[in-house]
């Protein structure tokens, strides 16, 4: 028995012994980093010290603190950053759908300001902005090296005023200026048409009167064509969709979904991992589904292009879209956010087959290219197309005795809804490079 206990004491000895071996090393890294921590505190405090002190000018304390956190969070992506009360309050209405402003979404690449998208029916829309375009200039004032809070605080202005903005285009060999009349911007989340026997679906952004906006909007303009039977299917229109609140990306994925998942979010913890899944019930009712995107397609916009692609319930035409794949939580600071909020990315979000977005967007699985806007509102477009006479055409041609009078009907309906989708092409060639192929689909499923 003492053999047996001086055995186990043993074990117990050279355990702790082990445990120590491995736990030094650990210790000894922690305190080496918490070493550097405050070595850099230290410098952050002599330069605070140094500026107050130093600097040519008498400082604010508050607006150089509230820059150095600025930096600091501004330093880790393009999304992260400190928002003022002020400004996390504007956030907030944002999300709600109405504030003021230009109606643009605007992110910083490279040091430049560029436009992930403008809203639709806003002054920005109205004057032209493209998603892509670079601003570089604000009433003459360059704004290279801003942060993207700066350069927003300085398009902000009272409602009516002027701003020219000086912008950047692909394909456009000079600069030009832009003027925009600033406005209180309402956004409609969902603009719903019926085309032909079609339903178009226009989701300009997701805050929280989309997923019910899109609900409701769908039943009616499946009520005025007569009924699902009488569908041809829809179309979901995400172009220069900036994106918005995660839910309702879940919410209007989900409408078109029976079952599977939509998307996950994972952060740095595996523990905070999240999974959505699609519930019972296909507003839809399995009719075929066409999602249009492009370069301005962000965000909660990419999250339902690609739960759709990867469930293959709706082909998605158009351009590649602007590939942001990240989560952002608005975390107030201080009492009931009185100090304001920071915006931090937390998480990555990946499609239902495990693929992340980030830097890499939705590829369509047709590319259809819209004619580029030019500086002065027109469409570049190709040479007017050559008119040619058909045998109907020619004097004294003979009839077509093989019809009957509903065929006859029939194909007379077809030309006029094919003249329409010609006339629609010249307007918005994506829409109508859609609706043609809801017309495609249709007809291979009546073969079937």
């Amino acid at each position: 028995m003492g053999k047996y206990m001086m055995a186990v004491l043993a074990g117990m000895l050279a355990g702790a012994i082990a445990a120590v071996q491995i736990a030094g090393p650990l210790l000894a890294q922690e305190e080496d980093q918490r070493a550097v921590v405050y070595r850099q505190l230290d410098l952050f405090g002599g330069i605070f010290e140094r500026i107050q002190s130093d600097y040519v000018e008498e400082v604010d304390v508050t607006d150089l603190i509230q820059a150095a956190i600025d930096g600091m969070l501004t330093s880790l992506d393009p999304h992260s950053s400190y928002l003022s009360p002020k400004d996390a309050d504007e956030m907030r209405v944002h999300t709600s759908g109405q504030f003021g402003g230009l109606g643009i979404e605007v992110t910083l690449e490279e040091g430049f300001v560029k436009v992930v998208s403008p809203m639709d029916g806003t002054p920005a829309d109205a004057a032209g902005i493209e998603a892509g375009d670079f601003i570089t200039h604000v009433d003459g004032e360059s704004i290279l090296g801003m942060t993207l809070a700066q350069a927003v605080e300085l398009m902000r202005g009272p409602v009516g005023s002027e701003i020219i903005v000086t912008v950047v285009r692909e394909g456009v060999d000079e600069p030009f200026d832009v003027s925009i009349i600033r406005d209180t911007i309402k956004l409609t989340a969902v603009n719903t048409r019926v085309e032909g026997e079609a339903v178009v679906l226009r989701v300009t952004t997701f805050n929280e009167q989309t997923s019910p906006n899109l609900e409701d909007g769908l039943a009616e303009a499946v009520e005025e064509i007569g009924g699902m039977d009488s569908v041809s299917g829809f179309v979901l229109d995400l172009r220069n969709n900036p994106g918005g609140l995660l839910t309702q990306a879940v919410n209007v994925s989900d409408f078109f979904l029976d079952a599977g998942e939509i998307v996950s979010t994972r952060g740095r913890d595996s523990r905070d991992s999240q999974r959505h899944n699609a519930t019972k019930g296909d507003l839809a009712e399995g009719k075929p589904v066409v999602v249009l995107i492009n370069g301005g397609s962000a965000s909660a916009s990419e999250i339902v292009a690609g739960a759709l692609q990867d469930h293959r319930r709706a082909v998605i035409v158009g351009t590649k879209s602007f590939g942001k794949g990240s989560v952002q939580t608005l975390l107030p600071l201080g009492k009931d956010g009185a100090d304001g909020a920071m915006r931090l990315t937390t998480a990555r979000y990946y499609t239902p087959s495990g693929r992340s977005i980030q830097a890499l967007g939705i590829s369509p699985d047709i590319i259809v290219e819209q004619p580029r806007r030019l500086p002065n509102g027109d469409e570049s477009s190709d040479e007017d197309e050559v008119s040619f006479r058909s045998e109907a055409d020619l004097r004294g041609s003979l009839d077509n005795d093989s019809l009957t009078e509903d065929e006859r009907r029939q194909i007379e309906e077809e030309r006029l809804a094919s003249e329409e989708s010609a006339r629609l092409r010249n307007q918005d060639y994506q829409l109508a490079y859609a609706l043609d192929l809801l017309r495609g689909l249709n007809a291979l499923d009546r073969g079937n």
